[in-house]
């Protein structure tokens, strides 16, 4: 059926309401798995479906459909303004004075070769050496090799005339090995934080990803015969597969304004941030540079749009170490006392939940060191590679977190690896110690 015919089957009962949108979303996905060398059944997906969107007498609500036809799309209109004329006698802020967006774009990842193009033999010819090799590994008591590509397209209207189109091909190859000697086990591991991107093929041919995981084992057995990670306070070299989840954890939580606003107190936590930090809080040193940037090619949460029918463009999250806005979409800002209350990541997860305030892209600036000359300025410190747990409070403030790999870093050296590295500090404390940063090449 013609999208148009669906657009104007949701306008059908939505006459007269202050704003409406339909977004239409279609998910492909394949997986390959590999466990201790044996395939498993490969797994395909396919997702359809839509999301109406009204506000209307300063509610909001919303109606999601896997009908897509002409009459499905009706009947899901028709629950999203019956719940928008009920929240709005609770609603937290009136939804008709916000003004929503009237723009018009397309986005598509810049991937060389669709997923689509890559026959599950030709995945399988990459996939299985790697995986019987790591399997037939000494002491390997457990592996996998894993490949999954998502294929995902969503189109959205809007009754004030815009219209996005936004295309995403995602890649995400992982890797593990556990092993074990003397009741000693340990793991090590690859994943979405080191290889995972909007790509296709060429993924896989343009990085190191055989090569890393085909030394996995080795690794594994180097960690078992290491001493445990020394105690104590010393400096940390904190390795990009690390700092991601650290960045996502300690800045990205904290500064999503609807939990700065209380709205997931009961469910995922609050944040230590209130909203007259806002310009003038010394989040961290005069190093930390942090920017949202979703124009970022590449990245797995690059885009052009929110699900809003926002722009989303580079802004400072955080400049010389002050933080400057938060990560709000459109309904938070509008509810937020902000003059500068956020940005254009009002994102959902899939075609039946509503966009919320999602970090994305979120990237601390290269700064102007070299990984040499990171080590030769420690004197007494460890470097971390890898997350195996985290835990960090409810107003994401006071963290710990553990690492597959640790080493010695000794007057300016590497020296002996250790094994169950953990960390743990306090969200401002710690970035107000920044002392390096690492240049592009890191």
């Amino acid at each position: 059926m013609s999208n148009n015919i669906l657009f104007e089957a949701a306008a059908k009962p939505l006459a007269g309401v202050d704003y409406f949108s339909l977004r239409v979303c279609e998910d492909g996905s394949r997986q390959l798995t590999f466990r201790n060398g044996i395939l498993e059944p490969p797994s395909y997906l396919t997702d359809r479906g839509a999301m109406v969107l009204v506000h209307d007498r300063g509610g909001i609500g919303y109606g999601a459909t896997a009908d897509l036809s002409a009459r499905g799309i009706e009947k899901a209109a028709v629950i999203a303004r019956k719940w928008a004329h009920h929240s709005s006698k609770i609603a937290v802020t009136d939804f008709s004075k916000l003004t929503m967006p009237s723009v018009s774009g397309s986005y598509k990842s810049k991937a060389g070769n669709s997923e689509r193009g890559v026959s599950d033999a030709t995945a399988l010819e990459f996939l299985e050496p790697v995986a019987v090799s790591i399997a037939n590994g000494i002491d390997v008591v457990d592996s996998a090799v894993d490949l999954w590509m998502v294929h995902y397209r969503q189109k959205q209207w809007t009754d004030t005339g815009s219209l996005v189109e936004q295309e995403f091909e995602f890649m995400f190859p992982s890797a593990s090995v556990t092993v074990s000697r003397d009741n000693e086990v340990q793991r090590r591991s690859i994943g979405v934080d080191t290889y995972g991107a909007q790509a296709g093929w060429e993924l896989l041919d343009n990085t190191d990803f055989k090569d890393h995981a085909l030394s996995l084992p080795a690794q594994a057995l180097e960690l078992v015969a290491a001493p445990n990670c020394p105690s104590g306070n010393r400096d940390v070299l904190i390795d990009p597969e690390q700092m991601t989840l650290q960045i996502h954890e300690s800045i990205g939580h904290p500064l999503e304004l609807d939990r700065i606003l209380g709205d997931e107190r009961n469910y995922a936590g609050t944040s230590f941030v209130t909203e007259d930090m806002f310009g003038s809080y010394r989040y961290g040193s005069d190093l930390l540079n942090v920017v949202y940037d979703p124009g970022v090619s590449g990245e797995l949460a690059s885009f052009k749009f929110d699900d809003e029918g926002y722009p989303a463009e580079r802004q400072y999250i955080i400049k010389d170490g002050t933080l400057l806005r938060p990560l709000g979409g459109s309904v938070s800002q509008g509810r937020s006392t902000l003059n500068d209350g956020g940005v254009a990541v009002s994102r959902s997860c899939s075609w039946n939940r509503p966009p919320m305030d999602r970090m994305a892209n979120l990237n601390v600036v290269p700064g102007s060191s070299s990984l040499d000359e990171m080590i030769r300025s420690i004197e007494n410190g460890i470097y971390l590679k890898t997350n195996n747990s985290w835990s960090i409070d409810d107003s994401r403030n006071k963290f710990q977190f553990g690492c597959e790999w640790g080493q010695l870093i000794e007057n300016g050296k590497l020296t002996n690896v250790v094994k169950n590295p953990n960390y743990r500090g306090i969200s401002a404390n710690f970035w107000r110690n920044l002392k390096m940063v690492g240049d592009e090449s890191t």
